[in-house]
């Protein structure tokens, strides 16, 4: 007896994850759900960090009903989550291994322009965003103290930064400090700095750093400095940087023209940039941009 050819193996439904951002720091998923799904206690919505391998490196959030084909999780702004990339699945409690989440509606209105309460001592951030490969992952940093970049605005005298101050008070010897990347990748008070003092008024700060002292160090007429605040005198000093918005990737989204300086080994380039972590720097260049460029260029994976 003839037979009917068997139907080939369904395709896996695909799941999107819907994401809505809190004024707090706090992150709501909404995935839908495919109908064979089954409502498992044990359903989660997996987060990992990429490149870790520790026990703090993955999240699981409960993941329940929410409505007709729907399931929701919720990451509070008071879950820690380690700087840097993290990865997010689903694990819908079937058995199967977790399937990575592809992106969906983003409503991230809640983080243009935030601003956290004055008093909080370590600032959260997790942005969501779709990999180059179409996954969804989120941008995740921890912080306290904080220094939030502002207006930036570079002349011929010297580039000017305005911001804030999270987590801490600018008390007396309070100073914004430029280092030399060659010269140390690390914060050590024994390390060459360019310092200038602050202008306070409350939270709020400005400083202006002269082009002179720093285009002339270095080989290549200059090198990439990195802008630090050191909010007192005996305080440890913090990165300066912009989290406080919706762009998870300054870096090709923030542009500042380059502005030629003449010195004594020749014209160069002064232009401030954002890094791949969306801290603030300084990057002085020949005339044909021939520079130090920031390191090794990361490489996304899937």
């Amino acid at each position: 007896m003839d037979q009917e050819p068997q139907a080939a193996a369904a395709a896996p439904v695909e799941l999107r994850a819907d994401c809505i951002a809190d004024s707090a720091g706090g992150l709501t998923f909404d995935l839908n759900a495919p109908e064979s799904a089954p409502t498992s206690w044990n359903a989660a919505l997996v987060l990992r960090l990429r490149g870790g391998d520790g026990v703090d490196d993955e999240v699981r959030l409960p993941l329940g009903p929410n409505g007709s084909g729907r399931l929701r999780a919720v990451l509070p702004s008071t879950v820690a989550l380690a700087e840097g990339r993290w990865n997010a699945y689903a694990d819908l409690g079937d058995g199967s291994d977790p399937r990575r989440l592809l992106p969906g509606i983003n409503d991230l209105r809640s983080l243009v322009d935030r601003r956290p309460l004055a008093g909080i001592g370590r600032l959260g951030v997790r942005i969501p965003y779709a990999t180059k490969f179409g996954n969804l992952a989120l941008r995740s940093w921890l912080r306290g103290p904080h220094a939030e970049a502002g207006d930036i605005r570079v002349t011929p005298e010297g580039i000017t930064v305005s911001g804030r101050l999270y987590g801490a008070s600018p008390a007396a010897g309070a100073r914004a400090e430029a280092r030399a990347r060659r010269t140390t990748r690390a914060v050590d008070d024994a390390a060459p700095a360019v310092t200038v003092p602050l202008d306070i008024e409350g939270p709020d700060f400005t400083f202006t750093l002269t082009h002179e002292e720093l285009a002339g160090t270095g080989p290549d007429g200059g090198e990439p400095w990195d802008l630090w605040l050191r909010p007192a005198a005996d305080a440890h000093p913090v990165r300066i940087a912009r989290l406080l918005d919706d762009v998870p990737d300054k870096k090709q989204i923030f542009r500042y023209p380059a502005l030629p300086l003449p010195t004594a080994a020749g014209q160069v380039k002064v232009k401030p940039y954002y890094t791949l972590d969306n801290d603030l720097a300084l990057r002085f260049t020949g005339t044909e941009d021939q520079g130090l460029s920031e390191g090794p260029v990361r490489r996304e994976r899937p």
